[in-house]
């Protein structure tokens, strides 16, 4: 059998993007793996060497600075990777209210979890389209799906550019051999509750999925060629319902599922 194509996955230090990385090196593949903390990189990469039939190369990158995805894909260049595989799972979210944040907050989240995942699908999608075959993840969020989400209004946004956006070029490269998978997890136990001030929210104390279970739905989904994926059971349904019911009831909902509860934090 033949060796899985060599994969990219960005955010790749913790979480999700962690896990994804080890079920393509658990499958047998190469991956480079890229996020900012340097440390955490080449912990994973010991691990995969020492747990896994497959390997990681650590290529640090900061994909959230001016020209951060251009230097990721020169160097992956420069080495020499042919990447088959693209898995997009650099993000971040941030709670409170649109104009009580500090702006440059608010673009760097554009940045990164909109303009540094279109370069890096825009430069690998059109390699792979040239040679007539790969496949493509890119970890959106139930939140893409979802009307509007009060408190989380910019982060909310951006997953619905991905979730459009993923589902729009699947439709184009199919026909090149290409695979777009979008994927719409609902929460999940990472740092990401941390980094976007959610502890103490009901959304956070509901509890979730973890990485692990979270990154198989993906994974299989994108093998698979599924144009969406879900993490759990039903979510895909009650994302429909929410479509269709009153905005505003599911602007308020979604907004008092995002505030911190009195005497949390």
């Amino acid at each position: 059998m033949a060796a899985p194509a060599v994969a990219l996955v960005t955010g790749a230090s913790s979480g999700i993007g962690r896990e994804l990385a080890r079920l393509h090196a658990e499958a047998g593949g190469t991956v480079v793996v890229t996020a900012r903390r340097a440390g955490a990189l080449e912990d994973l990469a010991r691990d995969i060497a020492a747990d896994t039939p497959g390997r990681a190369i650590p290529l640090p990158c900061d994909l959230g600075a001016p020209g951060g995805a251009r230097r990721l894909i020169e160097a992956v260049e420069e080495d020499g990777h042919e990447i088959g595989v693209l898995m997009n799972n650099a993000g971040f979210g941030g709670a409170g209210r649109h104009v009580e944040r500090p702006l440059q907050d608010e673009l760097g989240m554009i940045d990164l979890n909109v303009r540094a995942l279109v370069e890096l699908t825009h430069h690998f999608g059109a390699r792979m389209a040239a040679r007539g075959g790969g496949r493509i993840l890119n970890v959106g969020s139930s939140a893409g799906l979802i009307p509007a989400g009060p408190n989380q209004s910019v982060y909310f946004a951006t997953k619905a550019f991905v979730a459009s956006y993923s589902q729009g070029i699947a439709a184009e490269l199919a026909p090149k051999g290409v695979s777009v998978t979008v994927l719409a997890p609902g929460y999940v136990e990472t740092e990401f509750a941390d980094t976007a001030n959610l502890r103490g929210t009901k959304l956070v104390k509901t509890g979730g999925r973890t990485p692990r279970q979270t990154a198989e739905a993906g994974y299989a989904a994108m093998m698979k060629g599924r144009r969406v994926a879900y993490d759990r059971p039903g979510l895909g349904a009650g994302l429909w319902l929410a479509r269709v019911a009153p905005a505003r009831l599911v602007a308020g909902l979604m907004g008092r599922m995002q505030e911190t509860e009195p005497g949390r934090r």
